[in-house]
C-alpha cells in the first residue's frame, strides 16, 4: 500500500488560486474557504490536486499545460461519466462542478469529493494478507462486471461514444497518437500497427468501458477488502467490454513493473490467475465475450505503449504531470515488445 503522495504545486502546473476560490464560492454549493492546495504526485495525464477548505476536502482534475494531442485530456468526459454513474452499483466520487471556461484557471477542470481509502500502485498489493488480496481482486472483477451491466441509455450516456467498430477505431486513434508523440523508431510498434487492424474480431457487445481499469486506479476501503471508488475515467467511452477485460488481464504478461504480476507466485500471494479472474468476472454477470481475449490483451499492451510514449514526450516538452515522465521511454518499448511477442505466438 502507498499513501497518496502530496507535493507543493509544481511550477509548470500553477494557476490563480484566488480565482479558483472565487469560482467555487459562486458555483459549488456549500463551498467555503479559506482554501489551500497541494498536488498529487503521479497521474501522468491530467494534473490532480487536493483542495482543503473549511467546507471539506475535494479533488480537482484539470487539463495539463501546453499543446495537447487531439481528443486527449478530456476532463469533461471524466466528469460526465462519473456523474452519470452516481446512483449505479459502480462506486465513484460525488461530482461537484465542471468548469469549461479556460479563463478561470487557464484550463478546463472539475471538482469532486475526496474519498478516503487505500491506494496501491503495486498490483501485487504489498502489506495485505493473501485472503485480502483474493477478496480485493474478486471485488475488482465484480465492479468491472457491474460497470459493463449498466445501461448507457438509462444513465444518460447513450451518446457517450460511437457505435460499432470499436477496436478498429481505437487502433486507428492510438496509432495516430503514437505517431504524433514518437521520438524514435520502435520496430514492434510498426509491426503492431500493421497486425492489429488485420486481426480485429467481430463483436456486437457495447457497454460503458473505463479504458484504464486496474488496481492502481481504484481506492480500496480503509478497513474492508473492497473497492471504495473507481478513479481516472479519462479514457472512458462506449465500446466493447472485452477491451476493459483485456486491459486488466495484461498484468499477467508484465514483469518487473509495479502494474504487472507476471512471473509472481500468484497462489502464494492469493492473487487469482487469468482464468480465475475471468471466471469471477463472468460469475458477476460481466458481458464481455472471452473468445478473443488474447487479441484484446495485445491491443491493450500496444495502447499502453502509446500512452507511455505520450507521457515521455510530455516529459521532454516539460509539461508532464509527474517528474517520473522521462522514465516512460523504456516502458513504451517494453510493452510494445511484449505485445508483438504475443501476436507472433498466435500466428
Amino acid at each position: 500500500m502507498s499513501e497518496a503522495v502530496l507535493t507543493p504545486v509544481r511550477e509548470a502546473h500553477r494557476f490563480d488560486e484566488a480565482a479558483l476560490r472565487a469560482y467555487l464560492e459562486r458555483h459549488q454549493q456549500g463551498f467555503r474557504g479559506p482554501l489551500s492546495i497541494r498536488q498529487f504526485e503521479g497521474g501522468q495525464s491530467n494534473p490532480t490536486y487536493l483542495l482543503i477548505a473549511a467546507s471539506g476536502r475535494y479533488v480537482l482534475r484539470k487539463q495539463p499545460p501546453g499543446e495537447l494531442l487531439p481528443s486527449a485530456h478530456q476532463v469533461d468526459r471524466e466528469y460526465r461519466v462519473m456523474d452519470a454513474l452516481a446512483n449505479s452499483p459502480v462506486p465513484v466520487p460525488k461530482m461537484r462542478c465542471l468548469c469549461m471556461d479556460r479563463d478561470v484557471i487557464g484550463a478546463t477542470f472539475y471538482v469532486m469529493d475526496y474519498v478516503e481509502g487505500r491506494m496501491f500502485s503495486d498490483a501485487m498489493l504489498p502489506g495485505v494478507t493473501s485472503t485480502e488480496r483474493r477478496a480485493i481482486y474478486s471485488d475488482l472483477a465484480r465492479v468491472l462486471a457491474e460497470l459493463h451491466r449498466v445501461d448507457p441509455q438509462a444513465v444518460g450516456l447513450g451518446d457517450f461514444g460511437r457505435s460499432g467498430n470499436y477496436f478498429a477505431r481505437q487502433i486507428s486513434r492510438w496509432s495516430r497518437q503514437y505517431e504524433a508523440s514518437a521520438t524514435e523508431h520502435v520496430e514492434a510498434m510498426t509491426r503492431l500497427m500493421r497486425w492489429l487492424p488485420e486481426n480485429v474480431p467481430e463483436s456486437e457487445h457495447v457497454s460503458i468501458v473505463h479504458g484504464d481499469y486496474r488496481i492502481g486506479n481504484c481506492l480500496i476501503d480503509s478497513s474492508e477488502p473492497r473497492i471504495a471508488a473507481v478513479l481516472d475515467w479519462e479514457l472512458s467511452t462506449l465500446g466493447d467490454p472485452l477491451a476493459d477485460l483485456g486491459y486488466v488481464c495484461q498484468i499477467y504478461y508484465i514483469r518487473g513493473v509495479s502494474i504487472g504480476v507476471g512471473g509472481a507466485d500468484l497462489a502464494r500471494l492469493g492473487i487469482p490467475d487469468q482464468t480465475a479472474f475471468v471466471a469471477d468476472y463472468r460469475r458477476h454477470g460481466g458481458s464481455a465475450s472471452v473468445d478473443h481475449l488474447q487479441f484484446s490483451i495485445i491491443y491493450n499492451l500496444f495502447r499502453l505503449a502509446g500512452i507511455c510514449q505520450g507521457v515521455y514526450k510530455r516529459g521532454l516538452d516539460g509539461n508532464a504531470s509527474s517528474e517520473q515522465a522521462l522514465t516512460f521511454k523504456d516502458l513504451a518499448r517494453m510493452y510494445a515488445d511484449i505485445a508483438w511477442n504475443l501476436a507472433e505466438s498466435l500466428d
